[in-house]
Formats: structure tokens, C-alpha cells, sequence
């Protein structure tokens, strides 16, 4: 028979997310791996969409400026992941997902997370050095917007949105930045209105998932309401909707031919109301699951690229 002090350890282990995930053979390598989360690289595939604009995305003297973007802010990304995790363990322990993560699990010591932190934000920068001035402008914007963000304002409302979507634009244009390619003003609008709508639709989505305890993890949702979030994503939606068919008919004003930057509207719209039926369903809390795991948004999000390609290389 287990004696009380065994059913109390027992109960204890239970109730804390760092002793389940220490005792289930999480190894500090692969928890400080995860917890760089290469997934989430993904998002840095945006310094590839200025070349694509421009037409320049197969030049060589393009394509290695634009690798070492990539690299840099894969990097700063993950340096931020660790400060920010570090920062919110407690909240992320109460969450039903962040709870996982490798910090909040306990595999990852605080003091080690700040170290890599500091680390990859160093390697991030000198990496962007290497290329130009400009990029590394980029970079320690990027990494000042999300580390502030992370100590103090994600509890501003309006501006934690705000920081967060300037984070995409800023990967958007760093791809330009690094070759040199100039930025249609079109371009950066669609980007930055896009961008605050992928955010605010992540914030509405955490609110459904939670419900009323959405605060403990976030203080900010105890302050926004899933009408006004609403509000936010359907808005951002329309504004990314109508300056990206602004910027198609501006690239298509001396095409001959079929314009193949205004059919594209169609397939652009066609992505946002998919993504939409899943922020209105409270499931866009992690946006690339539902891009990368819903075939029909991959589907979609193929035949626009398709388009939009052959728009901009039948110009060229």
C-alpha cells in the first residue's frame, strides 16, 4: 500500500507542468530546440516576397542577400522566443497549450534561456552586418519592437497588435533592403494591413479558446472583447483586400495582353475568406497550423503565387 507522503509526491507531480515534463524524458538539447521553434521559421519566408514583387527573385546576386535576411531573422526570431517565454512562464503554465513549452515545462532553466537569448539576438545582428547597414537596421528594430513588447507592451492595447504586425512588415522588407530593391508603397500597406489582420484574428481566436479565463494568460484579452477583435480582423481584412488590388492594377497599367496581377485579386480574396472561416471558428491561434495544415488554403495560396508569378516575370 503507497504511504500518505508517496500519494502526496504523486499528486504534486500531477499538478506541476515542469515535473510531468521533466519526468517524461524531455532532454534539455531537444527542449532548447523546441523552444527555438524552427517551426515558426516559416513567417521568415517573407524576405522573399519584395524580389518576388520585383521580378528579381532568380538572380543570383538577389538570392544571397536574400539567404542571409532569412538567416538573420531566424535567428532574432528564436532570440525572442526565449526572452518572451521567459517572461511569461507563468501565464504559459496556466495555458492548456503554452504549458508544453519548453521553459514553462521546466526543461529549459530560466538563466540558460536568457543566455541563448542574448546569443542568438548577437548572432542575429552580426549576421545582418555582413550583408549591409540597412539589414541590420532591420534587425535590431525588430529585435527592440519584440523584446519591449515582451517586457511592457503587450499589455497596451492597440500597440501590442501593432508590434507584433510590424514584425511581418519588417520581414517583408528585408528581403528588399538586403538587394537593394525598391519598395512599391502598395507593397509595405498590404503587408502591414495583412499582418494586423493575421494578429488580431490569433488574439480573437485565443479568446474563444479560453473563454473567461483568456486574462491568466494573456492581460490584455481581459481588456479587449471578441466583438471589438472582430472589428480589428474583418476591417484589416477589406484594407489588405483593396491596397493589394490597388498595387495590381498600378503593376498592370502598361501590360499588354492578359493581367495576370488583376485576376490574382480573385485568388487573394478567395485566401483571406478561407482564413477567415477558421479565425471565426476561435482555430487561428497558431496561423501557420492552419496555413500549412488546411490543403485548401495551400491550394489556394499555390494558385495566387502561380498568378502572380507569371504576372510579374510577363512583365519583365
Amino acid at each position: 500500500m503507497l504511504d500518505e507522503a508517496q500519494l502526496q509526491a504523486d499528486s504534486e507531480l500531477a499538478l506541476d507542468p515542469a515535473a510531468v515534463a521533466l519526468g517524461s524524458g524531455g532532454s534539455l538539447l531537444s527542449g532548447l530546440v523546441r523552444e527555438a521553434r524552427p517551426k515558426q521559421w516559416i513567417k521568415n519566408l517573407l524576405v522573399l516576397t519584395a524580389p518576388l514583387a520585383a521580378g528579381t527573385i532568380g538572380h543570383t546576386k538577389t538570392l544571397r542577400p536574400v539567404a542571409v535576411a532569412f538567416v538573420a531573422f531566424c535567428l532574432a526570431a528564436s532570440a525572442v522566443y526565449y526572452a518572451n517565454d521567459s517572461l511569461d512562464v507563468e501565464a504559459d503554465r496556466a495555458h492548456p497549450t503554452k504549458c508544453r513549452r519548453p521553459i514553462a515545462a521546466g526543461i529549459v532553466p530560466i538563466k540558460l534561456a536568457w543566455v541563448c537569448a542574448a546569443v542568438l539576438g548577437a548572432a542575429a545582428l552580426v549576421v545582418a552586418a555582413s550583408e549591409n547597414a540597412g539589414l541590420a537596421a532591420l534587425v535590431a528594430i525588430y529585435l527592440a519592437m519584440h523584446l519591449s513588447y515582451s517586457a511592457w507592451f503587450k499589455h497596451v492595447l492597440v500597440v501590442d497588435l501593432a508590434l507584433v504586425a510590424g514584425g511581418f512588415l519588417l520581414r517583408a522588407m528585408a528581403g528588399g533592403v538586403a538587394a537593394g530593391i525598391d519598395l512599391s508603397q502598395w507593397f509595405l500597406l498590404t503587408t502591414a494591413f495583412g499582418s494586423l489582420f493575421m494578429v488580431a484574428g490569433k488574439r480573437f481566436s485565443e479568446m474563444i479558446l479560453m473563454g473567461e479565463g483568456a486574462a491568466t494568460t494573456r492581460r490584455s484579452l481581459a481588456m479587449y472583447t471578441t466583438s471589438y477583435l472582430r472589428f480589428i480582423w474583418q476591417t484589416m481584412a477589406g484594407l489588405a483586400i483593396l491596397t493589394y488590388s490597388l498595387w495590381a492594377f498600378d503593376l498592370d497599367r502598361s501590360a499588354h495582353g492578359v493581367h495576370w496581377h488583376e485576376i490574382s485579386i480573385v485568388a487573394w480574396s478567395f485566401l483571406f475568406l478561407r482564413y477567415a472561416m477558421f479565425v471565426d471558428a476561435g482555430k487561428a491561434g497558431e496561423p501557420e497550423d492552419v496555413v500549412l495544415g488546411d490543403k485548401v488554403i495551400m491550394a489556394i495560396g499555390a494558385g495566387w503565387l502561380v498568378l502572380f508569378a507569371i504576372g510579374v516575370f510577363n512583365g519583365h
